[in-house]
């Protein structure tokens, strides 16, 4: 607890300054801040996470974890780009597609999908639908994460492997998990994108496409 005016004042002083709650602004502004003992479960909330956490005490039963996983393959065909999570990248070829041929996209939102047995994307985003012709599959990879979100759950990690040799991935990497991040609305630091080869293999070895696989972990609330 605080005194009216000084913590006012301490405030007016912490003015522009990035600080997450008054006993930060008090010690700025040189004002004594005693810590009491008290019980972890009353805890501070300060993030999304915290909110999370207090859902949990709550309810009194732990969260549910699950796990899903997408893969994806698109054949070459004329072009000048690819895009790949989310991300234009100009290459001498294109990948054949309904939609924009993402198939680091389209891996991923399967592996969410999976992870709430909600079907796969050919049953949200049937390829005969002439709608999803030359679709942005950002709008698939956002889709599936609203069903997430719509069922009080939240992601807590995704992880995408692209198979190819080429285009290079490495220069993309870390544009396509911006990229990812920003579709899902999550941290960036719960995005993983690698890239193999299969060793001249089979064909991705023979440059004939690309295959994508994917993993998600999605935490939803106890039934």
């Amino acid at each position: 607890a605080f005194r009216f005016q000084d913590i006012l004042a301490a405030h007016d002083k912490a003015r522009g300054n990035e600080m997450t709650d008054d006993s930060m602004i008090a010690e700025n502004a040189g004002l004594a801040v005693a810590l009491v003992t008290g019980s972890e479960d009353n805890i501070k909330i300060t993030t999304p996470e915290d909110m999370n956490r207090v859902a949990q005490l709550l309810g009194g039963r732990p969260a549910i974890s699950r796990v899903g996983f997408g893969f994806d393959v698109h054949e070459f065909c004329a072009g000048d780009h690819v895009m790949l999570c989310g991300v234009r990248i100009a290459h001498e070829k294109a990948l054949e597609g309904h939609s924009d041929a993402d198939a680091g996209l389209h891996a991923l939102t399967d592996a969410l999908l999976g992870a709430i047995g909600d079907g796969d994307i050919g049953a949200h985003f049937p390829p005969g639908d002439p709608q999803w012709r030359d679709g942005d599959s950002a709008d698939f990879l956002k889709h599936a994460g609203k069903l997430i979100a719509d069922r009080n759950g939240a992601i807590a990690n995704v992880d995408v492997t692209l198979i190819c040799e080429s285009p290079k991935i490495g220069p993309h990497r870390d544009a396509m998990r911006q990229r990812i991040a920003e579709i899902l609305s999550i941290d960036v630091s719960a995005v993983s994108v690698k890239a193999t080869t299969t060793e001249g293999l089979g064909f991705t070895g023979r440059r004939e496409g690309i295959a994508a696989q994917a993993v998600a972990s999605v935490m939803l609330p106890p039934n």
